[in-house]
């Protein structure tokens, strides 16, 4: 196969620092190109050349995207955030070079947590029931103060004495259950099949993952609300599932994200490996090798990425 040219968007996330790993595991000759918008992070360690970049919602971000592409001989963008996943879907037709989104009608119903909310209660999907600020009367025990827009556990509050500071154009407030938090990576074929699924049971530090352990106790339960959401939106590719897992056998999905997610690293060690069928589809036009999953624990750690001064990309791993 010829050597490709990948560009990983948001490389100073561990969604992105993720997928650079998992591309470097990969069987496939690939070179990799990261941005992100600040200069240097984590990530760098991991390309051969990385940009800084605006953020996606600025209009000079599309065309600084453009400039890269064309530098390097990008073959295929993979982004990491859920605004650039947006932006790129919505200026798709404007890109130089393939990118790995979703439709962007299901890009923005899972943009905005509200959004997702209203568009499961409109097609029967499960979804933890959630309102406006505005029109919250003390309908459940238990609340979160959710901000519609945001990434991991940043904004969120749980049972706040007052809700009527948190307004409607930035927050919504969801009912809260309690139980186990489950995690389901998904993948969508071009096909719009569900290529498979793996439900991780997971421990989190500041809205990341710190422990998981694979749980099939609940896949019968799941499937079928995967495959709803399939077929009420154009949702293609990696994606992943939040849910809270009652005693009772109660699911209760409560977010969408439209794009790879923060557990990528661990799941493809337990034989999920959604970048690898990402590759396989979007750079070489073939079918995603199967799932093979097995059971497991995972536990992340720390560790060290060196830049001394004067370098650019040259680092090393304490």
């Amino acid at each position: 196969m010829d050597k490709k040219v990948v560009l990983v968007t948001g490389i100073g996330g561990n969604v992105g620092q993720g997928i650079l790993r998992n591309i470097i595991a990969s069987p496939y000759d690939v070179t990799l190109i990261g941005c992100n918008t600040v200069e240097f992070s984590a990530g760098n360690h991991f390309c051969s050349k990385t940009y800084m970049v605006p953020f996606a919602y600025h209009e000079t971000y599309i065309p600084t995207i453009n400039k890269i592409v064309a530098e390097n001989n990008v073959d295929l963008i993979i982004p990491s955030t859920d605004y650039e996943v947006y932006y790129l879907s919505k200026n798709k037709d404007l890109l130089a070079c393939d990118v790995a989104v979703a439709g962007i009608n299901a890009a923005d119903i899972y943009l905005d947590k509200y959004k997702s909310f209203l568009h499961h209660q409109k097609n029967n999907i499960p979804f933890a029931a959630a309102m406006l600020p505005s029109e919250y009367k003390g309908e459940f025990k238990e609340i979160i103060a959710k901000p519609r827009e945001g990434r991991g556990s940043r904004g969120l509050v749980i049972n706040p004495p007052t809700w009527s500071d948190f307004s409607d154009e930035q927050y919504m407030i969801q009912e809260l259950h309690r139980g186990k938090e489950i995690t389901t990576a998904f993948y969508v074929d071009k096909d719009r099949k569900l290529h498979g699924f793996i439900t991780l049971e997971r421990s989190l530090e500041n809205g990341a993952t710190s422990q998981c352990c694979v749980n099939t106790e609940y896949d019968k339960a799941i499937e079928p609300i995967l495959q709803k959401i399939i077929d009420c939106s154009d949702i293609i590719g990696a994606a992943n599932l939040q849910s809270i897992a009652t005693e009772v056998g109660g699911i209760y999905p409560f977010e969408i994200n439209c794009r790879i997610s923060g557990t990528n690293s661990i799941r493809s060690n337990f034989g999920f490996k959604d970048i690898e069928y990402t590759l396989e589809e979007y750079l070489y036009n073939t079918r995603p090798s199967q799932p093979q999953i097995i059971q497991g624990h995972a536990v992340r750690i720390l560790m060290d990425i060196i830049y001394p001064t004067g370098t650019s990309n040259e680092s090393y791993i304490f």
